[in-house]
C-alpha cells in the first residue's frame, strides 16, 4: 500500500492525495477521486482539495449524503485565474470535469459557485434534452441554497442574487414554455424560477414542513441520480410522491408549453425580501417570511 503525502480530516470528512498527484475525498457516504493534469504545487493542492470538499459537504447537507457512491473529478489547470468549463457526465459513470486557473487564489476558490452547482447535477437523473431547463435550473436554484445551509453564503446574498438574476427566466415574445424554448435564459433562470415556484408551493400545501429538498431526496433514494435515464414524468412523480401533494407535476403542466409570467416583485414581498440598492433587508412580518427562513436556514439554525 502506497503511503499518502498528506491525509486530514476538516469538516467531518477525510482526504488523502498520493504521489501520482491525485487525492481522495470521503464525505456523506460517497468517494470522490480527484485527478490532476499536471501536478499542482502543494499550495494550490491544498487549495483544490479544500474547494471541492467544500461543494461536497453544502450538497450533502441538502440532501442528508452526497448524490452518488463515487465520482470521478477531473482537474485541468490554465494558466491565470478563475474557474470555468465546469462540465458533469452520468455515463459509464459520474465524473466531473473542471479548469481551474493555477492563479485562483483562497477568496476565488471560496466565491466559485461552479463545483456546487456540478456537483446538484449528480442527484438527478439524466432525462431528454428537451427537458434539460430542470436539470441546469434545479443546479441553479440549488447551489446557492445549499451553500447557504452549509454556512458558506448568507441569506442575504443568496436572495439578493435572485431579485437580481430570477427575471432573465421570465419568458419573452415568441415564448413556447420550458420544453420548447430552449435559450439560455429560460434553460438556467426559466428552469431556476420553476424550482422556486415550486419550493414556496410544496411549503404552503405541507404546512411547512418539507420543501422542494424532500422531493428531490425522494427521487434520489428511489436511484434517480445521473447514472440513469428517466422521463421526466418518472421524476416529478416520485418526487410529488415523496411530498405528498402533486406540486412539481401541476406547476410542469402549466409552464412546459405556455409562457408563464410570474408576478416576481410580488412573490418578493409576500417573502419579505426588499432590495435596497446594494443590500437586502428581510421583512420578517410578510405572509411568507417562514418560509423565506425555511429555505435557506443554515443546517446548524438553532
Amino acid at each position: 500500500m502506497r503511503l499518502p503525502l498528506f491525509a486530514f480530516v476538516w469538516l467531518g470528512f477525510a482526504a488523502v492525495a498520493s504521489a501520482q498527484d491525485n487525492a481522495q475525498i470521503k464525505i456523506g457516504g460517497g468517494t470522490i477521486d480527484i485527478s490532476f493534469d499536471t501536478a499542482p504545487t502543494e499550495d494550490l493542492r491544498r487549495l483544490v482539495i479544500d474547494w471541492i470538499a467544500t461543494a461536497a459537504r453544502a450538497v450533502s447537507t441538502y440532501y442528508t449524503k452526497f448524490p452518488v457512491p463515487h465520482v470521478a473529478i477531473a482537474v485541468d489547470f490554465h494558466d491565470g485565474r478563475g474557474i470555468n468549463s465546469g462540465r458533469a457526465f452520468g455515463w459509464e459513470h459520474a465524473h466531473i470535469s473542471i479548469s481551474v486557473g493555477r492563479a485562483t487564489t483562497a477568496a476565488g476558490f471560496a466565491d466559485d459557485w461552479t463545483m456546487t452547482h456540478e456537483m446538484v447535477h449528480l442527484a438527478f437523473p439524466s432525462v431528454p434534452e428537451s427537458h434539460h431547463w430542470i436539470e441546469e435550473g434545479l443546479a441553479t436554484y440549488v447551489e446557492p441554497i445549499a451553500r447557504a445551509r452549509a454556512g458558506g453564503l448568507t441569506p442575504q446574498k443568496v436572495w439578493g442574487d435572485m431579485v437580481d438574476a430570477m427575471p432573465q427566466g421570465l419568458p419573452k415574445p415568441g415564448d413556447r414554455g420550458l420544453d420548447f424554448t430552449h435559450t439560455w435564459g429560460r434553460t438556467y433562470w426559466g428552469g431556476a424560477m420553476y424550482c422556486l415556484l415550486a419550493d414556496v408551493e410544496i411549503r404552503k400545501r405541507t404546512g411547512n414542513r418539507m420543501g422542494l429538498e424532500d422531493a428531490m431526496r425522494g427521487i434520489l433514494k428511489s436511484g434517480g441520480s445521473i447514472e440513469v435515464e428517466w422521463p421526466l414524468s418518472r421524476a416529478l412523480q416520485i418526487a410529488d410522491q415523496a411530498i405528498g401533494v402533486s406540486v412539481l407535476e401541476e406547476i410542469y403542466n402549466r409552464m412546459k408549453a405556455n409562457p408563464v409570467s410570474p408576478d416576481l416583485d410580488q412573490l418578493w414581498k409576500e417573502l419579505g425580501v426588499e432590495r435596497q440598492g446594494k443590500t437586502v433587508d428581510f421583512d420578517d412580518t410578510a405572509p411568507l417570511a417562514a418560509i423565506r427562513r425555511a429555505i435557506t436556514e443554515s443546517a446548524t439554525h438553532g
